[in-house]
């Protein structure tokens, strides 16, 4: 049986836990929108960034189950982990979040889950 005291240890860690996580569930909705800057060519490396537009291409890449996804002559780096839970289409119109990336000196962006993707009009 627990003493008083550590009853109320309990209780408060326990507490504390479970405040811990609603925070984390509310700044990891909100941090995209708040954090993120639209992408230019000039954001850094790891930059959270967002980007709106038609989608010009959808493609595999040679290696399998990653897409490559041009928006508004932007590539979008998509994995497979990710190109599982998303439809995206050409034509389509999207918004979406990731980090800027800098692939074989080309510029990118690295979509990091399915949530970053939003298809806001369908072709």
């Amino acid at each position: 049986m627990l003493e008083r005291q550590e009853r109320t240890a309990l209780i408060l860690l326990a507490g504390v836990v479970i405040a811990l996580c609603a925070a984390h569930l509310v700044l990891e909705s909100l941090s995209r929108p708040v954090f993120a800057r639209p992408y230019s060519g000039d954001a850094d490396d790891g930059d959270l960034v967002f980007l709106e537009g038609q989608v010009d291409q959808v493609r595999l890449t040679a290696s399998g189950g990653h897409l490559i996804l041009e928006v508004a002559g932007v590539p979008v780096f998509v994995p497979e982990s990710v190109a599982a839970g998303i439809e995206v289409r050409e034509n389509d119109l999207v918004r979406l979040y990731g980090l800027a990336q800098t692939y074989r000196g080309n510029r990118e962006i690295v979509v990091r889950s399915p949530g970053d993707i939003w298809v806001l009009a369908r072709s």
